[in-house]
């Protein structure tokens, strides 16, 4: 658990209005996408919470998925690619990232943002992944920032508004490009990282009767990242939920034994989060848990673990 100290120091001056982990840090209103968007959006992912306007809220995210995010209150900044950068009240595109990205936030959070599948950033835009990974850029893409719709991103709204306000943009955006859908060879390595990260890239080529050159090719067009990077941040990640409280506790064994060894392990851990596992659940996590809560939902989900909309594992324990 993350220190007892600076957990209670977050769940003073942090008021969650969009759910809370068992540790009282706040989580997003986040679910999946409508059927006519599905087979672009991964995810749609709202956050609010109040906080102290002079609290610094330190502490980062490691997105597997490409997304838009709309800040609309607070003061963030982050370590990218290009250097320190600082935003508020804009609509941001984020890449994936290859590591751990610092990020903080100053005041009130207030976030809506959407995932985009494997392979959609490429089909909505034609833009390839690898171009932005890492980066963060100041670009309304897909209209989020439109007349008839942004008033409903305030305090006075609710985040299951804001997700429902970034379904309509999209579905202008898609009906205006009349997009294909992804590369079926990224969506199935998207759900072949969720579902065993340690399978052979060979047998996974094999089975979807592709080289290796290709897949490679695929999965640096979409990802963003070579495909043996995405498998061990797919670890990573799950490890991270783990050690956040935001995974289902009976998958434990089997997410640690993706390792070798310890070593194998603390040295994967900390080439993706520049911190050992020891160091990094010894401090609270309010941003990065917030992100690997709703990609651990998605998870489940994809994998038909649990349905859409049914009680996550990490909630249930609190039940009894």
């Amino acid at each position: 658990m993350a220190n007892d100290k600076d957990a209670e120091i977050w769940r003073r001056n942090l008021a969650p209005l969009s759910g809370a982990s068992r540790d009282g840090l706040p989580l997003s209103e986040n679910r999946a996408a409508s059927e006519d968007l599905d087979p672009w959006v991964a995810r749609l992912v709202s956050a609010k919470a109040t906080n102290d306007p002079d609290m610094l809220i330190a502490c980062g995210m490691c997105n597997d998925l490409v997304y838009t995010r709309y800040i609309f209150n607070g003061r963030w900044t982050a370590m990218t690619a290009e250097g320190h950068g600082t935003y508020e009240n804009e609509v941001l595109q984020f890449g994936q990232h290859s590591k751990f990205m610092p990020l903080s936030c100053t005041g009130d959070i207030m976030s809506a943002g959407f995932g985009m599948r494997a392979g959609a950033f490429y089909a909505l835009t034609r833009r390839r992944a690898d171009d932005i990974v890492d980066h963060i850029e100041r670009v309304d893409i897909f209209g989020l920032l439109a007349d008839d719709i942004q008033d409903v991103f305030s305090d006075k709204h609710a985040p299951t508004d804001w997700n429902l306000a970034m379904e309509e943009a999209l579905r202008r955006y898609i009906a205006r490009v009349d997009p294909d859908p992804p590369d079926p060879i990224a969506t199935a390595f998207e759900l072949a990282a969720f579902e065993d990260p340690n399978q052979s890239l060979a047998d996974f080529a094999e089975s979807h009767n592709i080289s290796l050159r290709k897949l490679e090719r695929v999965v640096k067009r979409d990802f963003g990242l070579t495909p043996r990077t995405v498998m061990r941040r797919a670890r990573a990640l799950d490890v991270a939920a783990l050690l956040c409280g935001v995974a289902d506790k009976d998958e434990e064994n089997e997410m640690m034994l993706r390792y070798f060894d310890q070593s194998h392990f603390i040295r994967d851990f900390t080439s993706f989060f520049g911190v050992t596992p020891h160091k990094f659940r010894a401090q609270p996590r309010p941003l990065l848990t917030i992100t690997l809560e709703q990609r651990q939902a998605r998870r489940l989900e994809e994998l038909h673990r649990i349905a859409p909309g049914e009680l996550r594992p990490w909630f249930a324990l609190e039940v009894n």
